[in-house]
């Protein structure tokens, strides 16, 4: 006998033998058992998921003369010839290559003609989504009031392409792909029955690169075999398919950890060396990342897709990273897979997003802040403290993130009646001096600067050295003020004047005894450098 490849010879040939698609076969079997066919059927889904099998099962079941708890019985006459393709009731037609509405009219005139020996005729056209716009409109009367011992069954892998008017009148099944577990077992139930020794790493290998389709991955298994004999090994199997050694991915995570930025240029330049492409590379490290993320959020291995030796490695994360920063690691990298496309140097685009994964920061959740935060202040309780005077912070300091100090610092404001001022006050203060500055840049940011915070008590910012001009800008911007201040602080706060100081010199020679029509002016002149022209 002529050699079979293994997706021909290990075609399933009775219900109980697709696999993957248990919710099909049963349907199909409890239409049988009560004896509920349609007139027509659309298998839809991926390749190589068993459309055509589940069709060409589905007709020997209609027409067996011996069946067996209405599955085919493979043995009758009938059975024999389908399986053999030589039954005149079963007719497979090619959507691709017979899609004009000449072919089309041909099938309307066959259907009328009675089965020679089975029950019904069948017609299985495969890739139906290939047919035209007209032989769809021709079909429609004959798919819809088909004679009563004609069935249809509709295959398609794009079934956004086929008319609604067509899916109208036709039971629609959904095959779904196949589980990569799923796979790796039919693949060692073919290797155990061949003969054949390979791992669970190479299987694994096969069934990841199968991509849900039990056909592929089938054919995956004869070109390895072919390449190994009967000893299949994992290493070479990633050679012959191309695939990127997962042990390259745990070097990346481990080195996120350890923050090694030499194992990204160690990585990078393996890959180069291997012919690995870099967009497989960002795959599979997402794929990566997602199977750590699943171990972390449910604390179980059930939801990994890989290799039995690999599950104690991916436990070990349950300790050395947390959820949120999973989740900035996956967000970095899928937002780098779209411009990996357009990088003329993909090499180095590679290893720049390497680094800013090492480098990246552990993060802290707000709840692991307050609850610092809580700790923090039950072991050692605030003590009111003489009032100190603090020297202001240079200007331009951009601080936009608040610090856990910061906070701390918010929260003895609103605790306390007289607060210190002290270098977390400073970053507040900070905070707010730039935020009036990027707003009202020209006066009262330049005033604001100016300003010297004395002390803080019952919700109130005492300062020193303020001029009676300046005073008077302060209260005609005092809701801006306080807005700002409640912003920063947390809480509705306002200014105090302890005293006031006599004016400061007037820098503008030519000024001294000039008047001044409001305290704006003043400083335009005085304090800018201004000049008031009559």
């Amino acid at each position: 006998m002529s050699y079979l490849v293994t997706a021909r010879k290990w075609r399933p040939q009775r219900f109980d033998e697709v696999v993957g698609q248990d919710h099909i076969t049963t349907t199909l079997k409890n239409a049988l058992r009560s004896n509920r066919l349609a007139h027509a059927y659309i298998f839809t889904g991926s390749r190589g998921v068993g459309k055509t099998t589940t069709a060409r099962i589905l007709a020997k079941a209609i027409n067996c003369l011996n069946p067996v708890d209405f599955e085919p019985c493979n043995q009758c006459a009938v059975c024999k010839s389908i399986n053999d393709f030589q039954s005149l009731d079963i007719i497979e037609i090619d959507g691709a290559s017979n899609r004009g509405i000449d072919d089309i009219r041909n099938l309307r005139e066959s259907v009328r003609y009675a089965p020679t020996v089975g029950k019904y005729k069948v017609y299985i056209i495969d890739e139906v989504h290939m047919l035209t716009t007209e032989s769809f409109n021709a079909f429609l009367k004959t798919l819809e009031e088909p004679p009563s011992h004609t069935i249809f069954i509709f295959a398609t892998t794009d079934i956004h392409k086929v008319p609604l008017t067509i899916i109208s009148r036709c039971q629609r099944f959904d095959f779904r792909r196949i589980n990569l577990n799923i796979i790796k077992e039919q693949l060692k139930k073919i290797a155990e029955s061949e003969n054949i020794k390979i791992n669970d790493k190479a299987l694994t290998i096969i069934a990841k690169k199968a991509d849900g389709a039990m056909r592929d991955a089938q054919s995956f298994f004869d070109q390895v075999v072919a390449f190994c004999g009967n000893e299949v090994d994992a290493d070479t199997v990633a050679k012959i398919l191309n695939i990127i050694d997962q042990e390259i991915f745990f070097k990346v995570s481990d080195a996120i950890i350890e923050k090694n930025f030499q194992a990204a240029f160690d990585v990078i330049d393996l890959i180069h060396k291997s012919g690995w492409d870099f967009t497989d590379f960002l795959e599979g490290l997402v794929e990566h990342f997602r199977n750590i993320l699943s171990v972390l959020i449910t604390e179980k291995t059930d939801l990994l897709e890989t290799a039995e030796i690999y599950v104690p490695k991916y436990n070990a994360y349950l300790n050395s990273y947390s959820q949120s920063d999973v989740l900035r690691i996956l967000n970095f990298l899928i937002k780098n897979q779209s411009e990996l496309k357009f990088s003329n140097n993909k090499k180095v685009k590679v290893e720049i997003i390497l680094s800013h994964l090492i480098g990246l920061q552990n993060s802290v959740t707000i709840s692991e802040i307050i609850n610092e935060i809580q700790k923090d202040s039950d072991d050692s309780p605030l003590e009111k403290k003489k009032p100190l005077e603090i020297k202001p912070e240079k200007s331009g300091t951009n601080l936009k993130v608040k610090s856990e100090e910061q906070k701390k610092s918010e929260n003895e404001l609103q605790n306390s009646e007289v607060t210190i001022i002290n270098q977390n006050f400073e970053n507040s203060w900070q905070i707010f001096v730039d935020e009036v500055a990027k707003e009202k840049a020209l006066v009262l940011g330049s005033l604001v600067r100016s300003l010297k915070p004395e002390k803080i008590e019952n919700n109130t910012i005492f300062l020193k050295d303020v001029e009676q001009e300046a005073k008077e800008i302060l209260e005609l911007n005092n809701d801006f003020i306080e807005k700002k201040l409640k912003s920063v602080f947390g809480k509705k706060m306002k200014f105090e004047f302890s005293f006031y100081t006599k004016k400061l010199p007037v820098t503008n020679t030519n000024s001294e005894n000039r008047n001044y029509s409001n305290p704006i002016e003043k400083i335009i002149i005085e304090e800018l450098g201004g000049k008031k022209i009559l």
